[in-house]
């Protein structure tokens, strides 16, 4: 998978690109993360892309022509979703990024100041994605979550996919995953569970199915309120 990634800071990627599951990935040659400051495409001979907004409103905005065209000399190679980080778009889930994780590419585009030039995000916008009900200085630290949770997905990122298939949310039906534990057996006079090491598949199985409910329900309860 090939994820294009269109910043004014692309710096604060760095370190990200390089460590944990995402670089694992890129090692593994099973993803590629292009960067690219969209800054090279102003025409400004100061590289200026934001400008005050019409209206009288505080804030700058980002110009809607250099960020098309870093955009159109991308797609003119071939044609890939454009995903937009804002506060106003639909809130992320594991349900997007299983259906981004199924694509060979995907640009994403990370915002700055106030907003960007609408009629940029009408015409090359794909689709708009918030991490929450929350405002950040910019669309960076969303693309990381973005590229974090697809690349995990991706097809022999993880030693074994199936620990991606009992995460939380990630069961058909939207779910808070259930709590994990290790050796040793006993830690500070608190036991391991007895259901999970009796050796019983099904009893497991079980205990994790109640677990999972009860944390969602506790927890979580709008995510059964939905069904």
């Amino acid at each position: 998978m090939n994820i294009e990634v269109l910043s004014l800071f692309p710096e604060c990627f760095k370190g990200f690109i390089e460590s944990s599951m995402v670089a694992r990935a890129i090692n593994l040659g099973i993803l590629k993360v292009d960067l690219i400051n969209y800054r090279i495409f102003s025409q400004n001979k100061h590289r200026q892309v934001d400008d005050y907004p019409y209206g009288g409103f505080p804030g700058m905005v980002i110009q809607a022509e250099p960020v098309y065209k870093a955009i159109s000399d991308l797609v003119q190679k071939s044609y890939a979703p454009v995903i937009y980080f804002t506060p106003q778009g639909r809130k992320l889930n594991q349900s997007i990024l299983k259906y981004y994780a199924t694509l060979p590419r995907v640009i994403l585009l990370c915002g700055h100041y106030k907003e960007i030039d609408q009629r940029l995000r009408n015409l090359a916008v794909s689709d708009e994605i918030s991490l929450g009900d929350y405002v950040l200085s910019g669309g960076e630290i969303p693309a990381m979550a973005f590229i974090d949770g697809v690349s995990r997905l991706l097809p022999g990122v993880l030693s074994d996919i199936n620990s991606a298939d009992s995460d939380s949310f990630s069961q058909e039906e939207s779910a808070l995953g259930f709590p994990c534990y290790t050796r040793p057996e006993k830690w500070m006079e608190l036991n391991v569970p007895e259901e999970l090491i009796s050796g019983n598949h099904q009893k497991i199985a079980q205990w994790a199915k109640n677990q999972s409910y009860r944390l969602t329900l506790t927890r979580r309860p709008d995510l059964k309120s939905e069904k």
